[in-house]
């Protein structure tokens, strides 16, 4: 600092990237693009008990400054979460008996675009399954309402912003395989990418030790 100043560009997580450490169950770290580059973009889910009914049951608040896109992405995201977890687990009465709340920070900022289907429906079943994922991995893909997930743009700029978040393990679609084969090799180093076609490829990475139908 003395020679160069203060840093212009930090580690750009807001939780500790330790190789051991989890985050919270209902934290996922997904990834952005934007006009100057990859972002990573945590999406973030809390429950609150549903006193009263089922029907009271859903997601009852998002917040973060999402624009339409990404709010249909939480809907499309929630309803094949709370399938998921029933097909794997048929006792599991977490979505019958709560509300959630998803939040993305730094709600100043307006975010859309349609590449966090994935993340958002890792955050849900994470959090209905009281289990964290994997640590040091990020995600992009969208995801259709049958678990098919989805290509996206920015391949280079996501995967350069999941290094620099200190991501290990990356999660890409598979149909975009060609757009990472194209790619310089300084950008692929010291990163495990993992291309999925559906989402229960991603739930047995993601959740090495739950055991899935």
């Amino acid at each position: 600092e003395k020679y160069a100043g203060k840093p212009i560009f930090t580690e750009e997580t807001m939780y500790e990237s330790k190789d051991d450490h989890h985050f919270p169950p209902g934290i996922v770290m997904g990834l952005a693009w934007n006009p100057l580059g990859g972002s990573p973009i945590f999406i973030e889910t809390a429950a609150t008990s549903c006193a009263f009914s089922e029907r009271d049951s859903g997601v009852h608040m998002v917040t973060g400054q999402l624009g339409s896109v990404m709010r249909e992405s939480v809907n499309i995201a929630y309803t094949y979460a709370r399938k998921f977890t029933k097909e794997s687990d048929a006792e599991n009465k977490f979505f019958n008996n709560n509300q959630v709340h998803l939040h993305v920070p730094e709600g100043a900022i307006s975010k859309d675009g349609p590449s966090a289907g994935v993340a958002m429906t890792t955050s849900f079943v994470s959090l209905a399954l009281n289990q964290p994922v994997l640590p040091r991995v990020a995600m992009t893909g969208e995801i259709s309402l049958t678990g098919k997930v989805l290509p996206v743009g920015g391949i280079k700029e996501k995967t350069l912003a999941a290094k620099r978040s200190g991501a290990k393990t990356v999660l890409l679609p598979w149909a975009n395989k060609r757009d990472y084969d194209e790619l310089p090799d300084y950008v692929k180093e010291d990163v495990t990418v993992h291309f999925i076609k559906d989402y229960a490829e991603a739930f047995k990475i993601l959740f090495p030790n739950v055991q899935s139908a």
